[in-house]
């Protein structure tokens, strides 16, 4: 059996369903894989906001420091954190109402994608969105 949070439904659905990403970890850095994702999903007809301590600017999207502070509302969290930081903004993604969070590759807490599930948020860890698009993303051939 695979693990819950690589199901290609709940991806299908948070591909196509969620079209504001919040990108924690995300810098004005082009060579950094959070900018090049974000970059991905934006040119996918998603929009980007940066979430990152010092609030750059980024892909022409103002940023803020904390997932609080963005003043609209989110579907979709994604993580560019290591391991240990991914439950804390999975509880933030619970605790402003997002539809989902997604934990990039090798982002992997067990304990965070329970306590979201359980909040009815869909989980997908140990994936990347620009990967998972040909394959489960909108419009893809099934």
């Amino acid at each position: 059996m695979s693990e819950p949070w690589g199901d290609t439904d709940r991806i299908r659905r948070v591909l196509a369903e969620c079209g504001t990403w919040a990108v924690v970890g995300l810098a004005d850095h082009p060579h950094r894989a959070a900018y090049g994702v974000a970059r991905f999903l934006q040119q996918h007809g998603k929009r980007i906001v940066p979430v990152h301590p010092d609030a750059e600017t980024v892909l022409g999207e103002q940023g803020y420091p904390t997932l609080a502070d963005i003043p609209f509302p989110v579907d979709c969290v994604d993580v560019f954190r290591r391991s240990e930081a991914a439950g804390q903004f999975a509880d933030e993604a619970v605790a402003i109402g997002a539809k989902a969070v997604w934990f990039q590759l090798d982002v992997l807490d067990e304990r965070a994608h329970d306590r979201a599930t359980a909040a009815g948020l869909d989980v997908v860890m140990d994936r990347c969105p620009a990967i998972e698009w040909a394959a489960n993303g909108p419009r893809a051939g099934r």
